[in-house]
């Protein structure tokens, strides 16, 4: 973290909070909550907020699409609720526990997947990657090997589980990616513009693994840019505008 990050943490908020649009819950068990997220960028007086009191329950078993355009705050929202950012002020809650509480705990409960084409050592072989991130999500030595495995074969990369990153074409990288992100089997999904790079199948392996995300009680947040066709059907689609939640 930089300098300057770590002041903008740090730093009181400058302006009295405005009211933010209140999303209502689904009528179901609150499995994410993100519960007035402030977040500046900037100092002095070129800071702005770029989250400005966000307040969002998702439901078990439910997927909801954030859109927006470039620089809205989507990404920041996703980096706020893994932790890897930390917010000037409010709390995000996923299946009861807060970054504060177990690191472990927490983050075995979520995947998340960035946007971009990031988190790839182009020397290192597919299966190389998936059991990588396999031990980094804690799952049990005898465990591990049937779960990369999975992986591997839910995104079709069983076949290529030999080849070096840097070898794979950008459909296959994000279809990598995606294994990593699901290789533990997460509760909550954290995607920012996962279509990226991805064909028709690809796109189909990607709905069979939200879907099953939601079968099993799951949630997932899905982040894309304004008007990107999507390739499932969501619970609720919202929009970030002027660091606001608003309703499609």
């Amino acid at each position: 973290m930089t300098g300057q990050a770590a002041e903008i943490l740090s730093a009181a908020p400058s302006e009295e909070p405005a009211p933010s649009a209140q999303i209502a819950p689904l009528d179901e068990q609150t499995l994410v909550s993100f519960t007035d997220i402030w977040r500046y960028w900037g100092r002095g007086k070129n800071r702005w907020a770029v989250l400005r009191g966000i307040d969002l329950q998702i439901p078990c078993g439910t997927a909801t699409c954030i859109g927006g355009r470039n620089g809205a705050g989507k990404t920041t929202l996703l980096r706020i609720a893994t932790g890897i950012l930390a917010p000037n002020s409010g709390t995000v809650t996923i299946d009861g526990l807060t970054t504060g509480d177990s690191w472990r705990e927490y983050h075995r409960r979520i995947g998340f997947l960035s946007a971009g084409d990031r988190g790839l050592y182009n020397r290192m072989s597919v299966r190389a990657h998936v059991d990588f991130w396999a031990r980094l999500a804690f799952i049990a030595r005898s465990e591990r090997r049937p779960a990369v495995e999975e992986a591997l074969a839910r995104f079709g990369l069983s076949e290529l589980a030999k080849r070096r990153a840097e070898r794979l074409s950008q459909g296959q990288r994000q279809r990598l990616r995606l294994a990593l992100t699901l290789v533990h089997r997460p509760k909550v999904l954290l995607l920012d513009e996962p279509r990226t790079s991805l064909d028709g199948e690809g796109l189909e392996m990607l709905r069979c693994a939200v879907s099953d995300v939601l079968a099993r009680g799951g949630a997932v947040i899905w982040c894309s840019p304004a008007g990107e066709e999507q390739p499932i059907d969501f619970d609720r689609t919202l929009f970030i505008e002027d660091g606001r939640l608003v309703p499609a």
